[in-house]
């Protein structure tokens, strides 16, 4: 593997590991942080690297391609390096092999840093940064590690924002009203997802053909009609066992951090990864090239389809997973990205894993069970390219979400809504174009036929495209309830007075800050945990918030506080801090989000969005907390139990 390689593979590791992976000193260095007062608002960092014996730590580069300098990063722009990181003893000059025997300035024992900063503003008592650096031995180069410190300086003020509140106990309200047990509803719905894209899965050039090919085989080589019956479940029990293993690393990840795979639906970068990848898929599905797995892969577990019965049939189940995956793989990918950006929990995925699996397991068992069924499938030909295509629009279309999503978070503006909506408007009148042979893609029959079924599609797409038109303008008709939590927020827009966003709610942003103003207008608090890229938050402020009854209520009744949980925006030095858990495990509270995250984990044991709980004045719950509730009278009823348990209360 080359150096260029290498460094790819590490860095894409760490990203998804994220800065939690080197919290802690690396094996090859074991760093210690001290600070020193220079003047008012000034300080000098000293940074001591014990470098282990016959390993280096590379410093500064001269020319060698691929290797960058030793850096220090803090994130709190209020924090300024007064100069470069300077190095009072253990740098040494070395022609580096690794790099071409470029030389570079290396450190092999001990080696000590000195940085100056001044911070403008309040000074904080802990100063946190990290260390990026490179180490390396003999051929051996290990790129972008980090250290991440937590220094003390000297005069300065520590402004812990409150987090674990104590007074709320959900075990205890003053109301019962709110939701309970309602989780199970939400993963069905998310299980029936799965099994549709399953099914749609199964019409695909990769998967159709073998139905016919696998039923046979069972029905012929199992001796007896019952026998062929068994292992034909036996070989879709392993289809859907396959899908259900591929969800447990998520279940790992989520018993470490709760909020992690939150987190990753959110994270910026991981958001435009999808948006190339979906596009990759895309191209892929219009026919100028195939993703598939390792051929080896393939040809290993093909081998062993013929050891034992039951082995055998398993592996035949993976092979049917290897060699579809190409046609699968993007739906499975929707499928995976969908659940992750929904909640941020992993039992959501596997719900959805299933379905699909089932989706896709569930005629092969059948037809084998009843093979007869088998002379009412339309033959294979040019309709199976055709419904790939389709879903290479529809992937598209999906990649424009993800890119909308790290639009929001960040708060570019580069897709507002009528822009976003725009591209789905011009990817469906394409789409349309396509389906009536006006555009045609590699693998494409030279002469299209138009039949009833396509007619239908035909006339989907186009609705679906004309209903999607009053979207780019500023009028009532733009609000496409239909769609609604897809596109960006309604106020999101290239309009400057958008006419569907004067709703006249503006919930405050920070929870301290509502609170004093519910103290001051004896109303209870009622807190709205949201995000910039949550779905079924812009459903509510959509369609629920608007309603006339709802929204008196909300605006009138009530103190309205709206906490992002996926605000980038980094907190001021003095405010961030190194939280314990309620689990006694550590967090750093570096942005906002990170803040408000914490604060429903530990407060309201959630992490999905939206969450809305009702306080009284004394910070205890009146009622049960509520999710997602597209039924307006629904919600009203929870809000007025709210305020009869605040009138109860005083």
């Amino acid at each position: 593997m080359g150096l260029g390689l290498r460094k790819i593979v590490f860095l894409v590791a760490a990203f998804f590991l994220g800065h939690h992976a080197f919290a802690q000193d690396s094996s090859y260095v074991q760093w210690t942080v001290s600070s020193k007062k220079t003047g008012n608002g000034q300080y000098e960092l000293q940074l001591k690297g014990k470098v282990q014996k016959e390993k280096l730590l590379y410093l500064f580069t001269k020319d060698a391609e691929g290797l960058d300098s030793i850096a220090l990063l803090f994130t709190d722009s209020s924090i300024v390096k007064a100069g470069a990181v300077q190095i009072t003893t253990g740098s040494s000059s070395y022609a580096d092999p690794v790099f071409d025997n470029k030389n570079v300035f290396v450190a092999r024992d001990e080696v000590v840093l000195l940085q100056k900063i001044a911070i403008n503003g309040v000074v904080p008592a802990q100063l946190k940064g990290t260390v990026v650096y490179s180490t390396g031995g003999k051929e051996e180069f290990l790129p972008a590690q980090e250290f991440l410190f937590d220094v003390k300086l000297e005069g300065g003020v520590a402004q812990t924002a409150r987090i674990k509140i104590n007074s709320i106990d959900l075990n205890n309200t003053a109301s019962d009203c709110g939701d309970e047990g309602t989780e199970g509803k939400s993963l069905w719905g998310i299980f029936l997802l799965g099994l549709v894209g399953g099914f749609i899965a199964l019409l695909t050039p990769c998967v159709f053909p073998l139905i016919p090919l696998t039923v046979s085989f069972f029905t012929k080589r199992s001796g007896s009609r019952a026998k062929g019956i068994s292992n034909a479940l036996l070989y879709g029990f392993f289809i859907f066992l396959i899908y259900i293993l591929l969800s447990i690393p998520f279940h790992l990840l989520d018993q470490t951090d709760p909020e992690i795979l939150n987190n990753i639906s959110t994270n910026v970068w991981l958001n435009i990864i999808f948006f190339i990848v979906f596009v990759v898929f895309a191209i892929s599905f219009f026919g100028y090239f195939e993703i598939t797995l390792p051929g080896n892969f393939a040809n290993k577990a093909d081998s062993k389809a013929s050891v034992g019965s039951t082995f055998g049939i398993f592996f035949m189940a993976l092979t049917l997973a290897i060699v579809s995956f190409s046609c699968t793989g993007p739906i499975l990918g929707s499928l995976l990205a969908g659940a992750l950006t929904k909640d941020g929990g992993a039992m959501q995925l596997s719900f959805g894993m299933g379905g699909f699996g089932l989706g896709l397991a569930l005629p092969f068992a059948l037809f084998a069970m009843f093979p007869n069924w088998l002379q009412s499938l339309p033959k294979s030909g040019g309709w199976l390219n055709t419904v790939k295509v389709v879903l290479g629009f529809l992937e598209l279309a999906m990649a424009v979400k993800f890119l909308s999503n790290a639009d929001l978070v960040k708060q570019w503006h580069i897709l507002p809504r009528e822009v976003f909506i725009g591209i789905w408007v011009v990817i469906g009148f394409l789409l349309v174009l396509y389906l009536l042979g006006f555009i045609k893609f590699p693998h494409d029959d030279k002469k299209v036929k138009i039949g009833t079924v396509r007619w239908i599609f035909i006339a989907f797409f186009a609705a679906a495209t004309i209903y999607l038109i009053p979207g780019v303008t500023n009028s009532k008709a733009a609000n496409l309830t239909l769609i609604s939590g897809f596109p960006p927020p309604l106020c999101y827009s290239v309009y400057k007075h958008p006419v569907n966003c004067e709703t006249s709610l503006e919930p405050l942003r920070d929870y301290e800050q509502a609170l004093e103003l519910a103290r001051k207008e004896n109303k209870p608090l009622l807190v709205d945990f949201t995000g910039w890229a949550c779905v079924n938050c812009r459903r509510m402020e959509e369609n629920v918030w608007t309603n006339p009854e709802v929204l008196e209520l909300m605006k009138n009744k009530f103190v309205v506080v709206s906490l992002y949980v996926d605000e980038r925006k980094v907190l001021p030095a003095a405010q961030q801090q190194t939280f314990t858990t309620k689990t006694g495990g550590k967090k750093e509270i570096i942005t906002v989000g990170d803040k408000w995250a914490t604060f429903q984990s530990e407060n309201f044991n959630a992490v999905a969005q939206p969450q809305y709980a009702i306080l009284g004045l004394d910070e205890t719950a009146l009622t049960k907390t509520k999710g997602y509730t597209p039924s307006a009278a629904e919600f009203k009823q929870w809000l007025e139990c709210g305020l009869d348990a605040f009138a109860k209360k005083k």
